[in-house]
């Protein structure tokens, strides 16, 4: 570290569809602070994430390892990342950073199956293992939904303020299908509550140490839960309209056809009559996106403050990252969530990068990134030269991959900026697919029988397969 090491700000969004900020042509609300950030620093237009679930696509942030070098692979699965392994706190601590983070971590898997509706369960154990990561400081809201299973430090203030009942009552509602306005006092949602953390955290934090901040809303993540303010500002009116054709998931190959017509485990199936999302009505859907934009628009003025604080604080020597774990599919080909997705709607991402030297500040990037970039962009932000093995690259210097992969239990996706090939194989999915996004943009068609996209098909294959060999047989 030099003695002008900037301080870092890393903001990310859980399950964002980077087409709701209005730089990407939304106009239902307006996201101008994100938009200021895209504007005023570098734009990856390219940027992906490395899974579609949260766990393995968190640790990839915080690794910069693909999810089976990291061995955190699974939402589901006991495959906690190990605290031995170096990662982006452990070493920006070698760097003489005081590291921070506020919000969700997700770093282990949580145990779903022990959730009551009736009461919120102990979790010092697992704010005690993300502490163990190399963390000086957190204040955990370990997701909307965890955070009302579970007694974590929103949740203690929730329950004293007496919002967590009413919170828990909803998160538990099935008629609701996770689909309301927040219960509580709007300074009590928890956007708000981990914007005001870190906001107050900012600007105390020790001076003699360059900060590292990572504020981790949990939102848009579902429940879409919105104070009822930020829901009247949505101009329905000016939604975008949801991508969908008819008869597409019609066939039995398709990876979400079970998750539509009933029986899958797509996220928004589960809440759906018949468990099946084609069995929402227009209502629904229209109610679901309202509410999901209202808060894109709460983060998106919690991001205003958060980086107001910083920039007060710090000036201009100051990187500001801003992405997400992964995105939301948000109706589009008639689902919403993101289990087993490879669709644009869940990889690609909204990545913007303001270096505190002012490079490249107000240009567009094409170049094919992902999230295991975001740990060596830091380090080489903190003047640390000698860094643990990573599968990412700086974005300093973006790397031109000639892929990207997205992995997860029995899923693994390839994308070469054209073709993405995508297979599933797992206890009751067994799944291939091949989209080519230049003659079908929309992603509608698998192409994986198509004898046109043979060569192609095989190319992508042995891509998967020099992947993972390196790992399985080195």
């Amino acid at each position: 570290m030099s003695a002008t090491s900037p301080s870092i700000l890393l903001i990310t969004c859980d399950e964002l569809n980077r087409d709701t900020l209005s730089l990407y042509g939304n106009r239902a609300i307006s996201t101008p602070h994100m938009d200021a950030l895209a504007e005023g620093g570098v734009r990856f237009e390219r940027a992906h994430t490395v899974s579609p679930w949260c766990l393995p696509a968190r640790c990839a942030l915080l690794t910069g390892r693909y999810p089976h070098n990291s061995g955190a692979y699974s939402n589901f699965r006991k495959c906690p990342l190990d605290n031995g392994l170096p990662n982006l706190f452990t070493q920006l601590k070698e760097a003489t950073y005081h590291v921070s983070m506020f919000g969700k971590c997700h770093f282990a898997p949580v145990p779903y199956g022990e959730t009551r509706p009736d009461r919120t369960l102990p979790y010092d154990s697992f704010k005690d293992y993300y502490l163990s990561l190399g963390l000086d400081h957190l204040d955990l809201e370990d997701d909307k939904q965890v955070s009302v299973w579970f007694m974590d430090d929103w949740a203690k203030e929730a329950a004293a303020d007496g919002t967590l009942e009413a919170a828990r009552a909803a998160v538990w509602n099935q008629e609701l299908a996770k689909v309301y306005p927040f219960p509580g006092r709007e300074e009590m949602h928890p956007d708000i509550w981990v914007a005001d953390k870190a906001v107050d955290y900012i600007r105390s934090a020790p001076p003699e140490s360059p900060l590292f901040a990572w504020v981790s809303f949990s939102g848009p993540h579902y429940p879409m839960d919105p104070p009822q303010r930020y829901i009247d500002g949505v101009n329905a009116d000016l939604l975008t309209p949801m991508v969908r054709r008819e008869g597409e998931l019609d066939s039995a190959d398709r990876i979400q056809h079970r998750s539509y017509f009933g029986g899958g485990n797509m996220d928004g199936c589960h809440t759906a009559p018949g468990g099946g999302c084609k069995n929402y009505d227009e209502d629904y859907w229209q109610r679901l996106r309202i509410c999901y934009n209202a808060n894109v628009k709460l983060i998106d003025d919690m991001v205003g403050k958060v980086v107001a604080a910083a920039r007060e604080r710090y000036g201009e020597n100051l990187l500001i990252i801003f992405t997400a774990d992964h995105g939301e599919m948000l109706g589009n080909h008639g689902v919403w969530g993101k289990h087993n997705c490879a669709y644009r709607e869940v990889w690609s991402l909204p990545l913007f990068v303001d270096f505190p030297d002012g490079r490249g500040a107000g240009t567009v990037s094409d170049a094919l990134v992902n999230t295991c970039d975001i740990l060596p962009t830091c380090l080489e932000a903190a003047g640390k030269t000698a860094i643990a093995p990573t599968d990412g690259v700086s974005l300093y210097n973006p790397s031109h991959r000639a892929y990207t992969f997205s992995e997860g239990e029995g899923f693994v996706a390839v994308y070469d900026g054209r073709f993405k090939y995508v297979h599933v194989q797992k206890k009751g999915e067994h799944f291939r697919e091949l989209l080519d996004t230049l003659e079908d943009p929309c992603e509608f068609e698998n192409r994986i029988a198509d004898p046109r996209y043979a060569a192609d098909l095989a190319r992508l294959r042995e891509a998967v397969i020099e992947h993972f060999m390196g790992k399985v047989l080195p």
